[in-house]
């Protein structure tokens, strides 16, 4: 019994163990989980339920109506439900921020892990395409990027009503929403990939990637089986902190008439249309500014959290 308990207290937590423990611990990130988990369940299950109207539908006699128990956050000036609208606008926005930021992960996973891992000229010759593209106005090349994919977008939609036989209505909006994910994901993946580079060029040297090459596993194998599993923690932690910056761009396009398109909402166009009438209604601007910037708040807590808890240099303190 005290040989057990002695190999027991000696047995040490694992990496991932301690993780946990540490993120358990970080309160506000935990409450910051809690509460996205709330948003999410909100945004995409409230509106299923029979008591959240449709976010179009309008009641032209009760415009710009106050908070009321039939319309909790009032009515815009057209009269839809400025909750069903806040709710559904969330819905576009978290997945423009989930999307956009896995697109750029892919991307910037892989050029990071090719451009440490190859070394010498070749990594020069790519990471100094990135310095060139960091050095140019990222919102400038976004709103380029985006108007230019517009046509194949609309080409896109028109394919999709021909081959499917499906309704433009139903259709349009989501594909509206391409150019979106992909002019921003496309080209937010250079932090990423220079964090991914420094990381593979630390890991190469180590003893295990030694061993692999020595037994003649390919580049490959060795890139996606034993670098990229180790950068797992960074790609965690990169991932919810690039979310709520890449939302916010959305917003800013969408304020500026770039980003999402009528009918659909997004948290940045009822900023924008409540900024617009924020004398008359203040509730317009109040409610979808309170939801975006508490998400963006959670989101900026649990990356600070997560980035603590998967530290190495933190753990065994």
């Amino acid at each position: 019994m005290n040989r057990f308990s002695d190999n027991k207290a000696l047995a040490g937590n694992s990496l991932w163990k301690d993780a946990r423990l540490r993120l358990c611990r970080n309160r506000a990130a935990m409450v910051s989980l809690f509460f996205l988990l709330a948003m999410v369940a909100a945004c995409y299950v409230l509106p299923a339920t029979p008591w959240i109207d449709p976010p179009n539908r309008m009641e032209l006699a009760n415009v710009t109506a106050g908070p009321s128990w039939e319309h909790p956050f009032g009515t815009d000036q057209l009269g839809r439900d400025l909750l069903a609208r806040v709710l559904y606008g969330g819905r576009i926005s978290l997945l423009v921020g989930l999307v956009a930021t896995a697109v750029s992960l892919v991307i910037g996973l892989t050029y990071g892990l090719v451009s440490g891992y190859a070394g010498g000229r070749t990594d020069s010759m790519m990471m100094r395409a990135v310095d060139v593209l960091f050095a140019l106005p990222f919102i400038v090349l976004v709103i380029v990027f985006s108007l230019s994919i517009e046509e194949p977008s609309r080409e896109l939609t028109d394919w999709l009503v021909e081959s499917t036989g499906w309704a433009r209505e139903d259709v349009a909006p989501m594909t509206s929403l391409v150019p979106l994910f992909v002019a921003i994901g496309a080209l937010g993946w250079l932090t990423l990939a220079r964090i991914v580079r420094t990381q593979t060029m630390e890991i190469k040297g180590q003893d295990y990637i030694v061993a692999a090459r020595s037994l003649g596993l390919g580049h490959l194998r060795i890139l996606f089986s034993h670098i990229a599993p180790n950068l797992f923690g960074t790609v965690v932690v990169y991932t919810t902190l690039a979310v709520p910056g890449i939302m916010l761009l959305e917003s800013v396009l969408s304020f500026l008439g770039l980003g999402v398109k009528a009918p659909n909402s997004s948290w940045g166009t009822l900023i924008k249309e409540g900024a617009d009438r924020m004398e008359v209604s203040p509730e317009l601007l109040l409610f979808p500014a309170l939801f975006f910037s508490l998400t963006l708040l959670a989101l900026n807590f649990l990356g600070d959290g997560l980035r603590d808890a998967i530290d190495p240099r933190a753990s065994k303190d």
